[in-house]
């Protein structure tokens, strides 16, 4: 039954998982290809044009509206600000590395198209950062379940626990996320209103300060 549904859904659920973000499901993917469930070499061909073509839209999107993009949450704009200083510095290196950088999937492409990067350049650069991250993450994966083997004997009866205990770390890691945006959103909310407070009490001061003087 698991077969049948991994080979019917099981790659197109790998892309659109690596299209948005994908760190999880490449590492469970790699772990049914062990188990032969599913087929390393496709898993990471997958993984590669998922996160290859995620990430050319967001660039795109970067180019054309990326203010508009950072502007939607604080957290992002704050991102993005440091983002850019990055790439300013090291263009090249954070084009072929952002992907293992936890939780700048989405904003730094949006800064590098934002930044002016070139866009051919972008294009051959991402697709080797695309293809070593696939094959890292991928092939990790895989060897794990043979560690896991060679630590267990035979890893049938253990499978369940291990796909079980490899989604649950993965909520967890989604759940932690969402909890540090949500109050890195809300500290930043906070600060643009303590600073909008700061410049209307100084916009109420000046008046005063001119009626002063004459």
């Amino acid at each position: 039954m698991l077969q049948q549904f991994l080979n019917d859904f099981g790659y197109f659920a790998l892309f659109l998982g690596t299209f948005f973000e994908g760190e999880t499901i490449l590492v469970l993917a790699g772990f049914l290809a062990f188990r032969e469930y599913m087929d390393i070499k496709l898993v990471v061909l997958v993984a590669f044009c998922g996160s290859y073509a995620g990430d050319q839209l967001w660039y795109f999107m970067g180019r054309r509206h990326g203010r508009k993009i950072l502007a939607r949450k604080p957290r992002w704009q704050a991102m993005g600000d440091r983002a850019l200083e990055h790439i300013r510095r090291h263009p090249d290196i954070w084009v072929l590395s952002f992907r293992f950088v936890y939780g700048l999937r989405t904003v730094m492409p949006v800064a590098i198209g934002l930044s002016g990067y070139p866009p051919r350049r972008y294009l051959l650069l991402n697709g080797i950062g695309a293809a070593v991250w696939a094959l890292a993450l991928g092939l990790a994966a895989y060897h794990f379940g043979a560690i896991l083997e060679g630590m267990l004997g035979s890893i049938k009866k253990y499978e369940l626990w291990v796909l079980g205990g490899l989604l649950v770390l993965g909520l967890l890691l989604w759940l932690r996320r969402r909890f540090r945006n949500s109050r890195a959103e809300r500290r930043a909310a906070a600060q643009g209103q303590a600073a909008e407070a700061e410049q209307a009490v100084a916009q109420e001061q000046q008046p005063e300060h001119g009626r002063d003087q004459r």
